[in-house]
């Protein structure tokens, strides 16, 4: 079973811990997209959080519904205004079920690897796979590990240093695990906050996909469809459910 870090403190104030997850250089294209896979069937997000992508997805007239494990981070979401129409289950997305079937389920931010075993996320696979009517899509955004730009004999990457936030992962290649340590100064405080994850190649989750039922359908580099390649720093990966 998937822990949740994300209390009441994190949630209140995630759109200024992350605020670079919010710009519209960054929402948009992801919305788009996403409203494109869809098309005319409804939408299933994993870990839908306060709503970030849910809700202008359904402005864009997408019926959205979402499952989440934390209770706080579904609250910010209901404090929005025009939420009503997106449904919510609390639960885990490796097993949690909800009624319906979706033309497309989506698993954004690197969620992924909050499921810091192979079997939680070979579920997380099958779980998608159970929801989607035939011909529809499962959509991961996630990062590629960034072990090769480790120096020799170190663990440690900085993803982000800024004068209000440092952030970096410990990597613990044994395991295949990433320790990830945020450190905020907020209102004159240093605020601390590590949680583990699992880290995973995009040729593992093919795999995944594959015993799930589902096969790669595109992967790019980003949201507005560019290559994949070996620099590339994350992905945007699409798989569909056989026909």
């Amino acid at each position: 079973m998937a822990e949740s870090h994300f209390d009441e403190w994190i949630a209140e104030r995630f759109h200024l811990l992350w605020p670079e997850l919010f710009e519209p250089g960054v929402v948009e294209p992801a919305v788009e997209l996403l409203a494109d896979l869809a098309g005319t069937g409804s939408a299933l997000e994993f870990g839908i959080g306060t709503g970030r992508i849910a809700v202008p997805l359904s402005h864009r007239g997408v019926r959205v519904q979402g499952i989440e494990l934390s209770a706080a981070m579904v609250a910010q979401l209901r404090a929005q205004r025009d939420t009503s129409n997106i449904d919510v289950t609390i639960g885990d997305f490796a097993t949690t079920k909800v009624d319906g079937s979706f033309s497309l389920v989506y698993l954004l931010r690197n969620t992924i690897t909050n499921l810091i075993t192979q079997d939680e996320q070979v579920e997380a696979f099958r779980n998608a796979a159970a929801h989607l009517e035939s011909g529809g899509r499962f959509v991961i955004e996630n990062y590629v590990p960034e072990l090769r730009r480790l120096p020799a004999g170190e663990t440690i990457h900085v993803f982000t240093a800024t004068p209000t936030h440092l952030g970096f992962e410990n990597y613990d290649t044994a395991n295949k695990t990433a320790i990830s340590h945020h450190y905020w100064v907020i209102d004159g405080q240093l605020k601390q906050f590590s949680t583990t994850h699992r880290y995973v190649w995009p040729a593992e989750l093919d795999l995944m996909a594959r015993m799930a039922g589902l096969i790669l359908a595109h992967r790019w580099g980003g949201w507005d469809r560019e290559a994949f390649t070996g620099d590339s720093r994350s992905h945007i990966s699409v798989w569909e459910k056989a026909v």
